[in-house]
């Protein structure tokens, strides 16, 4: 019966009525145990989050799709045995900031099989630069946002030459600081919106904003019209907050912005690593909103610290000392030395090398239990790249690489082991890092979310296989590095990709995360004019009523809920 019902959602899905489709977009046929597959799993554990099934099963791949999951026994041209192992769904991280190939054997050692940086990403006019890059060149599934941050730093500052896609490359760009410090006018607000409305039209999959670096710079007018903006093509805006990291008040008006603006716009929204202070308000708040019919949700990583660059503008005296109570020896460590600040020392590091990696410890460690019971809520890992960067590759070794905050290693590893060792159900780990990003990213029209996320008939087969009782994350702030271990397989979109904990190399697995590039865009640009005439009250209006309507914004469209 359950077959059934997943082939009669394949169907409804792709809007045919005979067959089901693979990843590339070809008709395939309903598979049997006599079907020869390409991949065969036996006697694994298949735990699927959305249905909640939990049952020894064997699953068989075929075509880049889960093509049967069957008590029966099937045959395949490689077989793996996951006798005592887990068969999840593959790991989403949508919140890494380091897409290079470096990068890839350490994500797929910790189970993930697709990583997006949505906090910040891409510029607006390289959004079709990056998937072209990516095409057939990745082990891994790939996807950015349009970078809220890089468009200010273009039009406030004229800086476009980024080297990658992330913050601390650009230290030409800290010279200026126009992009964290200045209003824009009304014009540079157009061009702004105009940048981040080409990456939307090149398909990026929703904007970043990083407005937690531009406090000072970023009106709420801006919030909201970049999510408006969001809403005229139904992507979401992901945001580092405003007043992150605050106190427990600053912390949640910071994210009830966001949310005001979703509740106003009908627009989703993502708020990453709210585990800060606060927290708890957030997730009901989120959970309340989401019971009404929103698209908005949230993520954690699972470490009582963060990190940044050193000259984030919270690290300041004045509000990390002054306003929140810190001090530099106990909290700001830095990431290469392990050694602690005092104010003279970051100081002088901030005239040599002002974007230097730290770490800030900012929570207590118990909370991080707190943060995987919550149900619906995201694991995102926040990973910062290496620096420096200079001729790393796959091939490096883990041992020399620089060092970097253990999430970016251990992130998901580290969930499932806090999961063991707490008795929190399992099934609550294997939602956080698969299904609880896909779900939400495909309620807003993202098909390639449709299809992952889920251990289920006819969606795409990307798969981690792990063992619970050994699952473990080895990466620590001073080696973060060490690769996760107890995930003995990993596929990508039906291709093996890691087997027996030993990365292959597969550049032709990992498939672009976007939308489809459209051939025009949908900004408009802002007048404080129609603003004035939609919502104020007109002379000619006798009546008293704010003649809403009246002019020609373009209206959102609703929010498939």
């Amino acid at each position: 019966m359950r077959r059934r019902v997943a082939w009669m959602f394949c169907l409804l899905l792709v809007g045919m009525t005979v067959g089901c489709v693979n990843p590339q977009g070809a008709k395939m046929k309903p598979m049997s145990a006599d079907t020869d597959f390409d991949i065969v799993i036996l006697n694994g554990r298949v735990m699927d989050p959305e249905t909640k099934f939990d049952a020894i099963r064997n699953v068989g791949v075929k075509d880049g799709v889960i093509g049967l999951i069957t008590p029966r026994e099937i045959k395949g041209k490689e077989t793996i045995d996951a006798t005592g192992l887990v068969v999840a769904p593959g790991f989403i991280d949508g919140h890494q900031h380091c897409l290079e190939p470096y990068a890839y054997r350490l994500m797929v050692r910790d189970g993930r099989t697709t990583i997006m940086d949505l906090e910040v990403g891409a510029p607006g006019n390289q959004v079709a630069d990056f998937y072209s890059r990516i095409e057939g060149n990745t082990p891994l599934n790939l996807g950015v946002s349009v970078a809220h941050e890089f468009a200010r730093a273009e039009v406030l500052d004229g800086f476009k030459d980024w080297k990658y896609l992330h913050t601390p490359d650009a230290v030409a760009s800290r010279v200026k600081q126009g992009w964290s410090e200045t209003r824009p006018t009304l014009a540079q607000g157009n061009e702004i919106l105009a940048i981040i409305d080409e990456g939307l039209r090149q398909g990026g999959i929703g904007i970043g904003s990083t407005v937690g670096y531009m406090r000072d710079g970023v009106s709420s007018r801006e919030i909201f019209e970049l999510q408006r903006l969001g809403g005229y093509y139904g992507r979401q805006i992901g945001m580092h907050f405003r007043f992150t990291p605050g106190n427990d008040v600053e912390e949640v008006l910071g994210i009830q912005e966001m949310l005001a603006n979703s509740a106003a716009l009908g627009s989703p929204g993502i708020a990453f690593h709210f585990n800060n202070p606060g927290y708890a308000m957030v997730h009901e708040l989120m959970l309340r909103m989401r019971e009404k019919g929103y698209n908005v949700w949230g993520e954690v990583y699972p470490y009582h610290a963060g990190s940044t660059a050193l000259n984030a503008v919270f690290l300041e005296p004045e509000v990390w000392v002054e306003t929140l109570g810190n001090t530099y020896e106990e909290t700001l460590m830095d990431v290469a030395t392990g050694e602690f600040y005092t104010r003279e020392s970051r100081e002088e590091m901030l005239k040599k090398e002002p974007t230097r990696l730290v770490v800030i410890f900012k929570m207590p460690e118990k909370a991080i239990l707190d943060w995987i019971k919550m149900p619906g809520v995201a694991i995102g890992s926040d990973g910062m790249p290496m620096i420096p960067d200079e001729g790393l590759t796959w091939e490096t070794p883990y041992e020399e690489l620089p060092n970097v905050h253990p999430r970016f290693s251990g992130s998901f590893a580290k969930v499932f082991r806090m999961v063991r060792e707490n008795n929190i159900p399992l099934m609550q780990a294997v939602s956080m890092s698969s299904y609880n990003y896909a779900k939400p990213l495909g309620d807003m029209g993202l098909k390639a979310m449709q299809l992952r996320g889920r251990m289920q008939e006819g969606m795409v087969a990307d798969i981690t296989m792990f063992n619970p009782e050994t699952i473990t994350d080895n990466a620590t702030y001073e080696t973060g590095t060490l690769p996760s271990s107890g995930i003995p397989h990993v596929i990508v979109n039906g291709i093996l990709v890691m087997k027996d904990e030993v990365p292959l190399k597969r550049f032709d697995a990992g498939q672009a995360i976007r939308f489809e590039p459209l051939e025009q865009g949908k900004f408009q640009p802002l007048d404080a004019d129609h603003w004035t005439r939609a919502f104020y009250v007109l002379p000619k209006d006798i009546g008293g009523s704010s003649n809403l309507g009246c002019c020609d914004f373009e209206k959102p469209r609703e929010q498939k809920h």
